[in-house]
């Protein structure tokens, strides 16, 4: 079956754009012409969505940021006119799988979509269910979610993927270069900053357990299965 993608967008001269050259691709498309539109129609048949930021009503973002909360893994690539890096870590902040700025490439868009959605993990791929388990902590690679002493940490994708590379190789250490190129390869523009940011708030939002990931100045991250 064709990946399915939602295109939401508040300009119907991109919709038409977009929707022409992917239905051309191969892919199978539906627009939505707001977020309170894309609501409604947002189901689990869905493979990915492309995300204008500015809209009126609610935004790229806080739309973004509510599915996340849902415990919603489906892959978001933002489209923008605004290209700063803090526009681009608020993004990845909300749980964004790529960013793609205004004026672009129709060609670019396929390219990067096709690229996220390879790497995005399959549905019904027959994955044997998986957890991690380090004293209080839990990790659950099928759900896609950490506990501590059972109760749920909220995390973005990106901090959810970064914890599980980290403690699938405890005690190893990671360069950021080495993050960027297991979880953001197919992605330009990423920086080490990025890592930064998300590890960041990661740890924040592990608490007393933030010790579970250091740093090792000049050579990156690890994860800690004791305290030190």
């Amino acid at each position: 079956m064709p990946n399915k993608i939602l295109i939401v967008d508040d300009e119907p001269e991109i919709c038409e754009i977009l929707e022409f050259n992917l239905v051309s691709e191969g892919f199978e498309v539906q627009v939505a012409y707001s977020a309170e539109e894309a609501e409604t129609k947002l189901d689990d048949t869905f493979s990915l969505i492309l995300l204008d930021v500015m809209m009126g009503g609610i935004s790229g973002y806080k739309f973004a940021e509510q599915i996340r909360k849902k415990g919603e893994t489906i892959p978001i690539v933002f489209l923008t006119a605004k290209s700063n890096e803090n526009e681009m870590l608020t993004g990845f902040s909300v749980g964004a799988d790529d960013y793609i700025t205004k004026p672009f490439s129709v060609k670019e868009v396929v390219a990067r979509l096709k690229a996220v959605l390879k790497r995005a993990p399959q549905k019904n791929s027959g994955t044997i269910p998986n957890e991690l388990k380090f004293d209080h902590l839990t990790i659950d690679s099928v759900l896609k979610e950490i506990t501590i002493d059972g109760d749920r940490v909220e995390l973005t994708k990106k901090e959810f993927e970064i914890i599980l590379l980290l403690a699938q190789n405890p005690e190893r250490i990671f360069s950021r270069e080495d993050i960027i190129e297991n979880l953001w390869k197919d992605t330009p523009f990423i920086t080490v900053r990025t890592v930064d940011v998300h590890i960041t708030r990661l740890r924040k939002k592990m608490g007393d357990f933030a010790y579970m990931i250091s740093n090792r100045s000049g050579y990156g991250y690890r994860f800690n299965t004791t305290k030190k």
